[in-house]
């Protein structure tokens, strides 16, 4: 631990509780010291490097890299999902998606099919080669969150969740709780709907 963090830590007010919070180890205003979000920020980094790594040298295998694996992961956790609701997930410009995704059709891992009720809708799922492929960079990544969530037990797995969400702008949040009620278990039919909110440009890449 730094020695300024350490200092901090045993300052007389450096563990006072907030009035809003119940008493019982909250470590307060320390969490909004600078010191404190710089380590948050290595902590993003670093696990995020880790945790990616596995599934990173399956992909460069195959000539792919983390935009074919998102694709993969989103499409297989929302059959059916259009490719607007894709872009809308993913943030980037049509043309960024189709330098990635067109490839994917075209080597057999994504199935592209029209609308049910609009003909100009493309809808995307997975082949089973697409869904081996996903299968195995899950595989490669479930064990470190298993391993993580073990250790930190279940008070600290809900309160990542908590940080996570709370990292998620409106938009970002809304997005992810329709993939997840698309992917509830037992449903059978895609029900991904984001509803994206309007933004003037999408991001590249």
């Amino acid at each position: 631990m730094p020695e300024s963090l350490k200092s901090e830590l045993t300052r007389p007010d450096a563990l006072r509780a907030e009035p809003s919070r119940p008493p019982g180890g909250t470590r307060s205003l320390l969490f909004l010291r600078e010191e404190e979000l710089r380590l948050a920020q290595d902590l993003l980094y670093f696990g995020y490097r880790d945790f990616t790594a596995g599934a990173d040298r399956i992909l460069a295998t195959l000539g792919m890299g983390r935009a074919h694996h998102r694709v993969l992961h989103f499409v297989g956790r929302a059959p059916g999902i259009k490719v607007g609701e894709l872009l809308a997930i993913l943030d980037i410009t049509k043309q960024s998606l189709g330098r990635v995704l067109q490839p994917m059709i075209e080597d057999g891992y994504v199935r592209q099919a029209p609308g049910l009720t609009d003909k100009r809708q493309r809808l995307l799922s997975l082949t089973e080669q697409g869904a081996e492929l996903e299968r195995r960079l899950f595989d490669a990544q479930r064990e470190w969150v298993l391993r993580a969530y073990r250790e930190a037990g279940p008070q600290a797995v809900e309160g990542f969740r908590q940080v996570m969400r709370g990292l998620m702008g409106p938009e970002a949040r809304a997005q992810f709780e329709a993939l997840e009620r698309s992917a509830a278990p037992g449903r059978t039919t895609p029900t991904f709907s984001p509803n994206p909110i309007p933004r003037p440009e999408s991001r590249g890449g």
